[in-house]
């Protein structure tokens, strides 16, 4: 694991593995990518695409589907992977393995690093946009019993708070494997939600039946303002779009023939196909509703207000989401972190189990204090980092910023190199070389314009 000392090859994967679970195609797959690509993200897409206008926002959601789909087929390739110096053949399992194996330990080391900032960061993420709908169930029913110019302002830290609790609760339950529920329910939530947020921007727009926004997007006061705006939106769409640390793990459970490399390269084309075509239908939707007024977060930014009912279903739906979605990725860390202690450790006290837990309609749990502990600190953690910066749409931006070019971009396209012996200065290594640079020179853009958003409402 790195980070922690030991190896990749024992990190838990996010789906099962093993050879007697070979039973999925490409439906399973295709299911499994939706799943894990269509999240809190998709609610911001209408803010985005309102910042960068009807000729832009399309354009860069479908340049961002084909950058997502070109770095599919690079990892796909990579779950077989032959040494050449040995002549071994490794069955990469998960991204960290994959870039590990081929790229060295120094290359997985960072790699690790980044990929549990990233589950870090989705719990920051999560529980601001947890609060952030909690909030607005009140808000929607204060509306509607004082009128839409009421004063229907509370804290969201309270809320946070609520989730955080949840989440401790939830996170003593022992592994990944016992969470296959959740996943179920998330994305059943989720669906449901981005649904509703579509049909209710449709519904405005036939009801005042024009279409608002422009060209060009929202006018600004400034160049400069436009300028971090437009960078803010697209790190928003940079996290909507990113699955590639689950590919792998995914195309470990698909049986053959056709070949694994074969069924996982289809589906992740249907899949991205389909996402995006539902990320075009809930952006265009919200911003052809509200045009400059577009809201942050579709909804809780109260651009809809009735009916409330149907406003405070859809919120309660992205909690539910979020509840178990923050366990889907936690996990995984807490899986990594709790076996290298135990390795490590091996007659600790801390490992050992001291009670049992009941948590709702759930089996008993055996607690023990490294459990307890560490994932209690975590949640905790999360907690505060959102409590200190609980602005929706710059977390989004950052979190989608900071990890997209080294795990969707870089790591790929080296893997890439290496699989295929890729010779230097040829015309296919110069294109990828121009294609990473420009990808990087993007991220740079959209790191500094999250920062500064995210500056500007701290402390601004």
């Amino acid at each position: 694991m790195a980070g922690a000392g030991g190896d990749y090859d024992d990190q838990t994967p996010l789906l099962p593995s093993s050879p007697h679970t070979l039973t999925g195609n490409v439906w399973t797959a295709i299911a499994h990518i939706i799943t894990g690509v269509i999240g809190s993200g998709v609610l911001s897409l209408a803010w985005s695409m309102a910042q960068l206008g009807w000729i832009a926002g399309p354009f860069t959601l479908l340049l961002f589907a084909f950058i997502t789909l070109v770095s599919a087929s690079f990892i796909s390739d990579v779950h077989l992977y032959s040494n050449p110096n040995n002549g071994t053949t490794t069955m990469n399992r998960s991204y960290l393995q994959a870039v590990r194996t081929i790229l060295g330990y120094k290359n997985g080391l960072l790699c690790g690093c980044l990929v549990y900032f990233s589950i870090f960061k989705t719990g920051v993420v999560y529980t601001i946009t947890s609060a952030i709908s909690m909030r607005a169930i009140r808000q929607s029913n204060c509306y509607h019993e004082e009128g839409h110019d009421a004063v229907c302002e509370y804290d969201d830290k309270y809320y946070m708070l609520l989730f955080g609790f949840v989440q401790i609760l939830a996170s003593q339950i022992p592994n990944i494997f016992h969470t296959k529920w959740l996943s179920v329910i998330a994305a059943t939530m989720s669906f449901t939600y981005s649904f509703i947020g579509m049909a209710l921007g449709i519904a405005q727009v036939i009801g005042q039946g024009k279409i608002e926004g422009s060209i060009n997007g929202i006018s600004t006061v400034n160049h400069t303002q436009k300028i971090w705006l437009v960078a803010q939106a697209l790190g928003d769409i940079a996290f909507s779009f990113t699955f590639s640390l689950i590919l792998l793990e995914i195309q470990s459970t698909l049986k053959s023939p056709p070949s694994q490399k074969v069924t996982m390269k289809k589906a992740s084309s249907i899949a991205i196909f389909t996402t995006t075509f539902f990320y075009l239908c809930c952006a265009s939707s919200g911003y052809a509703a509200f045009g400059d007024s577009t809201p942050g977060n579709l909804l809780t930014g109260f651009g809809f207000y009735e009916p409330y009912w149907l406003i405070d279903f859809s919120n309660a739906c992205i909690v539910l989401h979020l509840v178990g979605g923050y366990q889907i990725y936690s996990q995984t860390l807490f899986a990594i972190v709790e076996r290298w202690y135990a390795e490590k450790f091996p007659e600790s006290v801390l490992t050992r189990d001291v009670g049992s837990l009941k948590v709702l309609l759930l089996p008993e749990f055996r607690v023990n204090p490294l459990r307890l502990c560490f994932r209690t600190t975590y949640v905790v953690l999360t907690m505060a980092v959102g409590m200190l910066f609980p602005y929706f749409n710059e977390v989004v931006a950052f979190a989608g910023s900071i990890i997209f070019w080294p795990l969707t971009i870089y790591f790929p396209v080296e893997m890439y190199f290496v699989q295929k012996k890729i010779v230097p200065w040829t015309g296919k290594w110069i294109v990828l070389r121009v294609y990473s640079t420009f990808c990087l020179l993007v991220t740079i853009y959209v790191l500094s314009g999250s920062i500064e958003g995210l500056i500007a409402k701290r402390f601004g």
